[in-house]
């Protein structure tokens, strides 16, 4: 596993306390980065699919928060994900809406997500894909 490279804890540690929050954080883990591409484990297609739609807008915050232009572009890939002392692999936290638990974004997961430009782009993701899931 990639995380004893000090680039890519620094990566996750940003990317968790200062950007996604913690309930992102446990189902999407940085891996690597290879010429300027940050591969991202997720915990599933969910999370992919979710965070596929922001990753320009991750790349930007991390790129900001870093002082540098390093990170390019983002690739996600399912797999397992470890965070301090659990693995999530056979119960991964799907995002609320996308899961079909309610027709409304919940609150505490969008809460959990500290960076408000984020915040708000998933908010109308989760209320985009609730809409057209209430249609079929």
């Amino acid at each position: 596993m990639a995380r004893h490279d000090p680039q890519i804890e620094r990566l996750g540690q940003v990317l968790g306390n200062d950007i996604v929050g913690t309930t992102i954080a446990r189902n999407a883990q940085p891996e690597k980065i290879r010429n300027g591409t940050l591969f991202v484990k997720v915990t599933s297609p969910v999370w992919m699919q979710q965070l596929q739609y922001m990753k320009e807008m991750i790349a930007e915050k991390l790129n900001q928060r870093l002082k540098t232009d390093i990170v390019k572009n983002i690739f996600f890939i399912v797999g397992r994900v470890h965070t301090e002392n659990t693995e999530v692999e056979s119960k991964p936290t799907a995002p609320p809406a996308a899961a079909g638990q309610d027709s409304q974004p919940d609150e505490d997961f969008l809460e959990s997500i500290r960076d408000p430009e984020i915040r708000q782009a998933f908010k109308r993701l989760l209320k985009g894909y609730s809409r057209r899931h209430r249609k079929n």
